[in-house]
């Protein structure tokens, strides 16, 4: 029910193409309807009117001629009215009125019916009527016959008039058009409902055809939008010929290229994430023993000629850079596989930050600032590895001490965040870490590249700063959680690096390995000081 009235709201929306297209073709249905039963009403009127007319006007002059020329120049006043009852007395059932002069000079006024007067013939055509015209070759007769169409009692009337040519009297008739008003209305009340009929008709038609068009556009648009959903294989049904029918076929053909291209770099990805993997794989056998020999090396450089000890400095720390780089890349191999995964635990989260300092001496340089009792249930690996990471950094580029806080809603959301609003926090589930060090702070041109792979500052700075992928992985493991790492800088200087985790991230790690079960991949040590295993070893 919900899907439908989706669509009913969706095709009354103004911007509706199929609305636009049935009021489209309701107007033009509309306006060819009302011009064709204008013009058919006013033709049809008109012939209605003429040939009542001339019927009647035809009538008329006959009788006035039969009756009336027939009559004395000065009849009496009763000869007339009998005269004008006979002239009344026809089919076409018309008034008539005559005037004439009788013998003492006087004027005598007939009707065929009191309900009709000589006041009720306009002006007009009583002056009409009443001229005389000089006879020439055109005209051919002093008096003519002349008609008008008036409203009488609000009834429609036909008014002719003449004058017996001679000397005699004058008539005029009166023609009721209420019949063909009433045909006429009949035919304008037929002609209505056509016009409604084929605006009706227009519309389902418009419906019709804007269901026949818009549907495979329609289908077109579902299509493009699993298309971007990354379903590839999603294909058009093509019948017909048309240019619908053709834009589907271009469709087939453009994702079925996509299709083809996306599978080609897939591979392309997938071969190089393999090689990637593989490459490290096989570095780890040889640097391993390269490794070994190194720190022989290095216990017995006090040992060794002067000559040779800056040469043997060099190869250890190139060596443990090599070695931090190759589990990098393991690392970021795993995430981009999509084969690395929660191991969960209960975590005193101030207890986890005071290891990760002591592991790595760095408990004179590093300010905790947290309380003891906030717990969460997290990956304590990865977290170390976060932590590592962040706190590493700003010793590196910041310099101490570093400040670390452990925060969660009630408590973060009274701080103000480096480039935020004051009061805003985390979730009511959601862990805050902020890492924060007394450097000169981030350029603001860095800032949204800081968590980019191999990305650095400065093309100039030392080889021995790192490969520039501790502060990628440390987003990727915030992300694996379900969180997120921002950056910026305080108000007072320095860099601020911003974790916030959920404080139960076990919707997020499959089935198994909610409780327990441990893998035994290494990861890279922030610190330098090569790889440890995951289960602490």
């Amino acid at each position: 029910m919900s899907g439908s009235r989706d669509r009913i709201a969706g095709s009354l929306r103004l911007t509706s193409l199929r609305l636009r297209l049935v009021v489209v073709f309701a107007l033009v249905a509309l306006t060819a309807a009302v011009a064709v039963s204008g013009i058919a009403y006013w033709i049809n009127r008109d012939a209605v009117l003429t040939r009542a007319q001339n019927a009647a006007l035809n009538d008329f002059r006959e009788s006035l001629g039969d009756n009336a020329g027939a009559m004395p120049r000065r009849p009496p006043c009763d000869s007339l009215r009998d005269t004008a009852g006979a002239m009344a007395n026809t089919t076409q059932r018309y008034e008539v009125v005559l005037i004439g002069e009788q013998a003492d000079g006087s004027r005598c006024e007939a009707v065929s019916d009191p309900e009709f007067t000589l006041e009720d013939v306009p002006g007009a055509l009583r002056s009409a009527v009443a001229e005389k015209r000089p006879v020439d070759a055109v005209n051919k007769a002093p008096y003519h016959l002349y008609w008008q169409r008036i409203t009488v009692g609000g009834e429609p009337y036909l008014v002719g008039g003449a004058t017996v040519i001679g000397g005699g009297p004058t008539g005029y008739m009166f023609k009721s058009l209420a019949p063909e008003r009433d045909d006429l209305s009949s035919l304008a009340w037929s002609l209505g409902i056509a016009t409604a009929l084929a605006l009706v008709g227009s519309a389902l038609l418009a419906q019709a055809a804007a269901t026949t068009v818009l549907r495979p556009v329609q289908q077109l648009g579902e299509a493009a939008r699993r298309l971007g959903e990354g379903k590839l294989e999603t294909r058009l049904r093509v019948s017909g010929k048309d240019e619908l029918a053709e834009l589907s076929r271009t469709f087939n053909r453009t994702a079925e290229a996509l299709e083809q291209r996306v599978a080609e770099l897939s591979a392309r990805e997938e071969s190089s994430r393999r090689f990637v993997a593989d490459m490290s794989h096989e570095l780890r056998t040889p640097l391993t023993a390269i490794t070994a020999v190194t720190e022989v090396l290095e216990d017995e450089i006090d040992s060794l000629d002067p000559m040779i000890a800056p040469a043997v400095t060099l190869v250890v720390s190139e060596t443990r850079r090599l070695n931090d780089l190759v589990e990098n890349l393991m690392e970021v191999t795993r995430f981009d596989a999509g084969t690395a995964r929660l191991v969960l635990d209960d975590v005193d989260v101030a207890d986890q930050v005071t290891a990760c300092i002591d592991a790595r001496a760095w408990l004179d340089a590093v300010e905790l600032d947290a309380d003891r009792g906030i717990t969460a249930r997290l990956d304590p690996r990865r977290l170390d590895v976060i932590l590592a990471n962040l706190i590493g950094n700003a010793l590196k580029h910041g310099g101490s001490p570093v400040r670390v806080s452990v925060r969660t809603r009630e408590s973060a959301a009274k701080d103000e965040e480096p480039g935020g609003k004051p009061g805003e926090g985390p979730g009511e589930d959601e862990l805050v870490i902020r890492v924060a060090d007394r450097g000169p702070g981030i350029p603001e041109d860095v800032l949204p590249h800081v968590f980019d792979r191999f990305y650095k500052a400065s093309a100039s700075r030392p080889r021995s700063e790192g490969s520039g992928l501790g502060l990628s992985i440390a987003m990727e493991n915030a992300h694996i959680h379900g969180g997120s790492i921002t950056a910026g800088n305080a108000p007072e200087g320095g860099a601020v690096f911003t974790l916030r985790l959920p404080r139960d991230a076990s919707h997020l790690a499959p089935e198994q390995d909610r409780d327990t079960g441990r893998d035994t991949d290494t990861v890279p040590d922030p610190d330098g000081g090569g790889a440890y295993r995951e289960d602490g070893r």
